[in-house]
């Protein structure tokens, strides 16, 4: 006895998934090409800091101890006069110059996007080493 379960089907490729998964690779390789990183020159001197903007700014009053010029990337990075240093390092430079003049004026440039925590321990630090007399740099509208 022969079982008739109608009439045979002709086997078919999935278009849709197929479809899908080709647009999917495309973004994949889209996406992944277009992270690429910047690499530095060695020749440039220059910090990638964005300063935020500020309506208004005063120059600072001259001061009799030098300037002391501390920048803080976007990653958390510290720079001292444009070479990075660690913490501890700059808490060492610091208490060098806090020893010599108390006045030094400490100059802090921090990136619009920078850790707000980071900020204020550069802050504390220079503090701490007895140097209170601190700028906080900001770009012009």
């Amino acid at each position: 006895m022969r079982i008739n379960l109608g009439e045979d089907e002709q086997p078919e490729i999935g278009l849709i998934a197929l479809i899908d998964c080709i647009f999917f690779l495309l973004m994949f390789f889209m996406v992944s090409t277009s992270f690429s990183q910047q690499t530095a020159t060695q020749g440039q001197r220059e910090l990638a800091v964005v300063l935020p903007e500020a309506s208004t700014s005063l120059e600072p009053a001259g001061t009799s101890g030098g300037v002391v010029s501390i920048s803080v990337d976007k990653k958390g990075n510290l720079f001292l006069d444009g070479e990075e240093i660690s913490t501890k390092g700059l808490q060492d430079h610091l208490r060098k110059i806090g020893e010599a003049n108390k006045q030094t004026l400490v100059e802090i440039a921090g990136d619009e996007t920078a850790s707000y925590k980071t900020i204020v321990s550069v802050i504390d630090i220079c503090q701490f080493e007895g140097l209170t007399n601190i700028a906080l740099q900001t770009r012009n509208k």
